[in-house]
């Protein structure tokens, strides 16, 4: 590959690579392009039908079908709740998928291709069979390719499990989905789109895609399959003993069978998780905050440990040279000069493409007018890159690891830039073999360079919230760990000053380090993943942040992994929380919304559950005293829409910042019990004293009503608690709901007056419900209290 002059800049000869902008043209419409596979997408058309054509849905229809064919036809109130439920789903997850989509064009992933011998950047679905595409440090390879020329690492831990770095050298090939961790080449696309090693392995994967779902989706899924598992015999028992054992009519008993089988179906469960977390995405993407994973949010809300990157997340991602000093501290211009030129000459030869080489190169500049006969690209795990010239090598990186023993002789000079919180490199001459680790001995130091990042604007309040919610920071750098405590310290990260240089550490001290230590420096990817491995064992959930490609691995093992736009683009890709416009401010916001959803639906998932558990067990009370269910589904339907619809809908918009704690389904289990047990006993009760005193099986299903909505308002105060004004008027405007409800659509919702010995009855348990209830609360939260004490010691 030519190099010319041209205009005060050096400019590249492509005129042997690429095809021209006709060709791709022609082999994009023949099906060559590289249109990318995504197994998590979801089309307009499967939203549909994942909100029409379910199981319940299918329930319901029956249930209408058969009440329709009874003549029941005020019992079919339900049928409205039900179309609304599935038309809010559909409308709030295609506005998100459209908030979605929008983002994904923003922040589309690009590739620089070679057409008509110019370089162009182009999305990377639009490239096509036979490109030709230069790649370069952080670079994720888009389609199966073969390298023409040019030399890079890349790291294939995504696809294969092995994080070692693997040279590639000409017509050695590459797959895609793997990354280029240093070094720049130009690779020529032989398997694009569906073909390429990737899509095949996401299309295999397609199917696994429920293993990725969050403690809270699987605990609700936990409720929904038990309740449709249980919802068929018991409503084939209660219709075969209603016709056959009590003799009733076909039309006498399908609207108690329906009745109970509502109950049952937490119908509204699945609506509110889309539409919760549909309104978060959407409120998250005007903040500039990207969703790869929606089950992140959870994870976030979740999160206790949250290590971070110094660069790129604590320091913003420019990078200037502050100073360049001899190595011998003499002032000796023409030696300081001729230094600098060989620097120059260096950095020319040397492919790397990253922060660092563009501050050198604008500093120093860079020159390719010297060949070289080798040179090794910038390595993370090695911290040095080196160029062989003619008549000898140079190095340049960390200075405790070109210098080795020779360290201590010039530990002054660099302890002083480091307690800074400068980085310092080390530019020297090398006498040795530049493979692996370098022998110091060897080492002639030339230059000290120092490099400075500024502090985000924001870091400090944002290390601030995170101590102040009890959630942990790890600071997790390359750089040496004075430097990196001292920029932790001015960002205002607690225990600043534990700090240890993990170059140090093997793999038996990790876990220890990881519980006394909060700043790690000279980490190497490998144990970068360790660290966060260790962690979780712990029994933290980590979040990891990062934007570079020695960050990926740890990012992919975390419980979730944020990444900053301007970082690398297979950091991006990793992610799956993006920063658009890589703001680290931006994360209490994200924890905020997290810690909302998951609170504001434990709430309502508890009110759920209160129904779903009663009705359950008056259903089996009713199989076993061979009783009709006592009550009605238009009665089900207006309790239902004032203690669970409209409170969960309003409760759910409103802030929650309580932190996350404990398991979900046991949280909302123990929670609903008291109230469930409460409703059970009670018209339990209510139906055996109303039988023993002949009371009218009408205004039996009346009373049932009113005690239900009254031990509802209950347990929606409780779970509200503390009150505030915005609950209070959510709450009382329910309770007018419901009575002008009774009192206006008496007819609708089945409510008629009731007899002397039925109002004194229902007197008397309504009364008795407050007592029973406050003592049963007692009692789970006690049993609540020991499952969280039995979690800590065991998980």
């Amino acid at each position: 590959m030519a190099t010319t002059f041209v205009n005060g800049d050096y400019k590249m000869d492509y005129s042997n690579y690429g095809i021209s902008s006709v060709k791709a043209r022609e082999l994009y419409a023949s099906g060559k392009g590289n249109i990318q596979v995504d197994n998590t997408a979801k089309t307009t058309l499967d939203i549909i039908k994942e909100n029409v054509f379910t199981y319940f849905n299918l329930i319901f229809f029956i249930m209408a079908v058969l009440l329709i064919l009874s003549g029941a036809f005020n019992s079919l109130t339900f049928l409205p709740v039900i179309i609304c439920n599935s038309l809010i789903g559909i409308f709030q997850e295609i506005k998100a998928k459209k908030v979605l989509d929008k983002l994904n064009v923003l922040n589309q992933s690009t590739a620089v291709v070679i057409r008509d011998g110019e370089e162009d950047i182009i999305p990377i679905n639009k490239l096509v069979e036979g490109d030709y595409i230069i790649l370069t440090s952080g670079s994720q390879i888009c389609a199966d390719a073969v390298v023409v020329e040019g030399e890079i690492s890349v790291n294939e831990a995504l696809l294969t499990g092995e994080a070692d770095e693997i040279n590639k050298v000409k017509d050695s090939e590459l797959m895609s989905g793997s990354f280029v961790v240093s070094g720049k080449c130009i690779a020529r696309l032989t398997r694009v789109g569906a073909d390429s090693y990737i899509s095949k392995l996401m299309l295999k994967a397609k199917n696994m895609s429920k293993a990725l779902k969050s403690e809270m989706v699987k605990s609700i899924d936990y409720i929904v399959v038990a309740a449709g598992i249980l919802i068929i015999p018991i409503g084939i028992a209660l219709f075969c003993q209603s016709v056959f054992v009590q003799g009733n009519s076909f039309s006498e008993s399908v609207p108690s069978v329906v009745a109970a089988l509502i109950g049952m179906i937490p119908e509204g469960l699945y609506l509110l998780l889309s539409i919760t977390l549909g309104l978060s995405t959407i409120r998250l993407a005007k903040q500039k905050v990207m969703l790869h994973d929606m089950r992140s949010i959870e994870t976030l809300a979740r999160v206790d440990t949250v290590c971070v990157d110094k660069t790129g997340t604590i320091t913003d991602n420019s990078m200037l040279v502050a100073e360049a000093v001899l190595a011998n501290n003499e002032e000796d211009n023409e030696l300081f000069e001729a230094t600098c030129r060989l620097l120059s000459e260096y950095l020319g030869c040397l492919p790397d493409d990253n922060i660092t080489m563009h501050a050198l190169e604008d500093y120093f500049g860079f020159t390719t007018s010297r060949s070289c006969v080798s040179f090794k690209p910038f390595s993370s795990r090695y911290k040095y890159s080196s160029v062989e010239f003619d008549d000898c090598r140079y190095v340049l990186g960390a200075p405790e690891f070109i210098l080795g023993e020779k360290i201590t002789d010039y530990q002054d000079t660099i302890d002083k830039y480091t307690q800074k919180g400068l980085r310092v490199l080390c530019f020297a001459e090398y006498d040795g073999d530049a493979e692996g680790v370098l022998d110091g001995k060897l080492s002639h130091p030339l230059f000290f360079i120092t490099l400075q990042n500024p502090i985000r604007n924001a870091a400090f309040d944002t290390f601030k919230y995170f101590e102040k919610q009890g959630v942990d920071v790890k600071v997790i750098s390359g750089d040496n760990p004075v430097t990196v405590s001292e920029v932790a310290k001015k960002a205002g990260i607690k225990n600043y000053d534990k700090y240890v240089d993990a170059s140090t550490l093997n793999d038996n001290d990790i876990p220890l380090a990881v519980k006394e230590k909060t700043v790690f420096g000279r980490v190497s990817p490998e144990q970068k993943q360790k660290i966060v491995m260790a962690l979780k064992k712990n029994g933290h959930t980590v979040a990891m942040t990062g934007d570079g490609v020695n960050d990926i691995l740890a990012m992919k093992d975390a419980d979730c992994s944020i990444a900053m736009a301007s970082g690398s683009e297979a950091a991006v890709q990793a992610a799956q929380v993006v920063l658009l416009d890589s703001d680290f401010s931006h994360m209490p916001k994200i924890v905020a919304e997290g810690r909302r959803d998951i609170n504001n639906i434990e709430r309502t998932a508890t009110l759920f559950l209160v129904k779903n558990i009663f009705s359950l067990l008056l259903a089996v009370f009713s199989i076993i005293n061979v009783l009709i269910y006592p009550l009605q589904p238009s009665q089900i339907t207006i309790v239902s829409l004032v203690n669970i619809g409209i409170p969960g809908f309003f409760l759910a918009m409103e802030p929650n910042n309580k932190r996350i704690d404990g398991h979900f389904l046991v949280k909302v289990l123990l929670k609903a019990m008291p109230a469930a047990l409460t409703d059970f006993f009670a018209i339990a009760a209510l139906v055996v004293f109303s039988n023993t005193f002949g009371v009218e099986q009408t205004d039996v299903s009346v009373a049932a009503t009113f005690l239900l909505a009254i031990v509802g308002f209950i347990i929606l105060t409780n779970i509200s608690s503390p009150l505030n004004a915005y609950r209070l008027r959510v709450i009382f405007g329910c309770m007018i709901v419901f009575v002008l409800g009774a009192i206006f659509f008496n007819d609708l919702f089945s409510i008629s007056y009731v007899s002397k010995p039925c109002i004194m009855l229902f007197v008397l348990f309504a009364i008795a419900t407050e007592p029973f209830m406050r003592y049963l609360t007692k009692l789970f939260r006690f049993i609540e209290l020991k499952f969280q004490i039995y979690f800590l010691k065991n998980y």
